[in-house]
């Protein structure tokens, strides 16, 4: 009798365990535009939603992965970003940065700082990009609302020399007196614009050469 009911305890576990699962992997399509495709999903204590955009990029991993690390680039294709400036870079590979995010009135702005590496598994060629926001190294300024968690991933799939298939994930807490509806129904058209910038851009540097 104590076997069975071992038994059927173990199996409820693993079967909770297993529809968790499944419940975190469960990414729902958003929206599409120009072959940039957004899905949200549920994050178990949040009331925001976790953000995944893909889309095929017409440009080597390399130059992708040089854009993502120019920190002064930013404001140019990341959607909304009032200011990014370096803080410190460790080596070629890892930095920490500060960015500054717009919001429309009467939204303050938000603001974070990251640390960004990148590393290559040399069997497959992919590259993840890894970018959690992180505590200190800038001091908070009045009337803007510092992001204390935030956690950002890009898989960088080689295609051939000259196309990527990208997958940036995306899950933060934009702190303050922002509701939680306004944030889940606008936060797919941010990447968007960003993905289009950051297309517009590199089709721009292979044209010039650079």
């Amino acid at each position: 009798m104590k076997n069975t009911v071992y038994l059927i305890i173990l199996f409820a576990f693993i079967f909770c365990a297993f529809q968790t699962a499944n419940a975190e992997e469960s990414w729902k399509f958003v929206t599409e535009k120009e072959g940039i495709k957004v899905y949200a999903r549920e994050v178990p204590g949040s009331r925001i939603k976790a953000l995944q955009v893909q889309c095929k990029v017409n440009a080597p991993t390399a130059e992708i992965v040089a854009l993502l690390m120019d920190v002064d680039a930013a404001t140019d294709w990341v959607s909304h970003t009032k200011s990014c400036k370096l803080v410190r870079r460790v080596s070629a590979s890892e930095l920490y940065y500060y960015s500054e995010i717009s919001l429309p009135w009467p939204l303050e702005n938000r603001d974070f700082v990251a640390r960004i590496s990148f590393s290559q598994n040399p069997a497959t060629g992919i590259v993840t990009v890894d970018a959690p926001a992180v505590g200190g190294m800038v001091p908070v300024k009045k009337g803007v609302v510092r992001i204390s968690k935030s956690t950002g991933v890009w898989h960088l799939t080689p295609l051939n020399a000259k196309q990527t298939q990208v997958q940036y994930t995306l899950q933060l807490d934009p702190g303050g007196a922002i509701p939680a509806w306004l944030v889940n129904s606008l936060s797919s058209q941010g990447p968007i614009d960003s993905f289009m910038n950051m297309k517009k851009r590199l089709a721009r540097a292979a044209s010039s050469g650079n």
